[in-house]
């Protein structure tokens, strides 16, 4: 959901080019087929070369930034990740969205935030919900053109890794995961916590066998034995705790400043062509949020997420019971868009930078991040 593949490449081939003014239709079975197949295709690159390659390829896309939104009567296209259920996505399936915007949506799922960066770059996707901030954080990096401007959700206990239990490895023995094989969604929020873990724990990155998996493929690898330990988040992440156990609670990462959030996010010309439209869009999520906040809703609104994450709806009250959505005025104050939120991005720059994973880090990220549409909503 969230960082920097392998490859920045698991958009679907037809995603990268939009011909005429409208997006094109994508096949959301495809994005997850094609990424799954990539992956296991190219797993003889090295960690440093497969890191590299996600960067270079998220440059090259950034001068095709074509975004063309539709605005009234048109349409876009919203990313969006399966098994992650939220709040909008009950205004997604009952048209809260188009009946505000008068605009048609095409709302395609991926497996990665990085995907997610790749389809805003070619223009094929005109905004992202819930983009972990790693994923944004290196395609910002490598000089793709987009900003945050929102806070999709803040959590903790549901990004993490989890160790086989047949290791019988926990927080005062993580150091024998030394030359260790491990499935991680490279460059995602999940990568982020990974290396910040790591660290913490003085296990050298370089020690172990990293293997690109998306969450669902590294919850089946841990099961499986296949792998000894797997990074990822939601529905994926419970599947991982069947087969192991976490080293770090939600509540010790955060004491270790290991903060974890997604955001909306968009390309900039997109937000300076239809601001407007965007601020709607940002209006009908803070509905949505604010209509589940109130617990005399949750009831009915429960179903319709549950079936559109593609989960029951008792993973889906866990899974939510472990998300914070701040509202629109918490989102525009000093502790989130207002400043803090540039000075961590800059932070997990610094220690993707400091493990290799990237190049260089942008000196500051506060131009990263434009508060105006969601300031509009208020």
């Amino acid at each position: 959901r969230g960082g920097l593949s392998a490859r920045i490449t698991p958009a679907p081939r037809d995603a990268r080019a939009i011909r005429g003014g409208h997006p094109p239709q994508i096949d959301p079975k495809a994005c997850s087929d094609k990424t799954a197949r990539d992956k296991r295709e190219k797993r003889p690159m090295t960690f440093k070369s497969k890191l590299m390659g996600a960067v270079a390829a998220t440059a090259m896309l950034a001068g095709a930034n074509a975004a063309t939104a539709a605005g009234h009567g048109g349409e876009i296209t919203v990313a969006y990740f399966l098994e992650w259920p939220m709040p909008f996505q009950f205004a997604k399936e009952t048209g809260m969205y188009e009946e505000a915007m008068d605009t048609k949506i095409n709302w395609v799922s991926f497996d990665t935030g990085t995907a997610m960066s790749a389809a805003m770059a070619s223009g094929d996707v005109q905004i992202s919900v819930s983009q972990g901030v790693p994923p944004f954080v290196v395609a910002a990096s490598a000089g793709q053109d987009i900003q945050i401007v929102d806070v999709a959700v803040s959590y903790s206990e549901n990004d993490n890794c989890v160790v086989n239990s047949a290791l019988e490895i926990d927080k005062e023995s993580a150091g024998e995961l030394t030359g260790k094989k491990v499935a991680v969604p490279l460059g995602t929020a999940a990568h982020y916590g990974f290396l910040s873990q790591m660290n913490h724990f003085g296990v050298d990155v370089a020690s172990l066998d990293v293997v690109d998996m998306a969450p669902a493929e590294g919850a089946a690898a841990l099961a499986q034995g296949a792998v000894d330990m797997a990074c990822g988040w939601g529905g994926a992440l419970r599947r991982m705790k069947e087969s192991g156990n976490v080293l770090l609670t939600g509540a010790e990462k955060e004491a270790l400043g290991i903060l974890v959030f997604d955001a909306t996010t968009a390309p900039a010309n997109f937000i300076a062509e239809e601001g407007e439209l965007l601020s709607q869009f940002l209006s009908v999520t803070a509905a949505a949020n604010a209509m589940w906040a109130d617990e005399a809703n949750q009831a009915k609104m429960l179903p319709v997420i549950a079936k559109d994450a593609g989960m029951d709806e008792d993973a889906t009250a866990q899974t939510l019971a472990g998300f914070t959505f701040p509202t629109v005025e918490e989102q525009l104050s000093e502790a989130w868009l207002g400043g803090t939120a540039a000075s961590f991005m800059k932070g997990v720059a610094d220690v993707f930078v400091d493990s290799g994973s990237i190049d260089g880090a942008l000196d500051s990220y506060v131009g990263t991040v434009n508060t105006a549409p969601l300031a509009a909503v208020q």
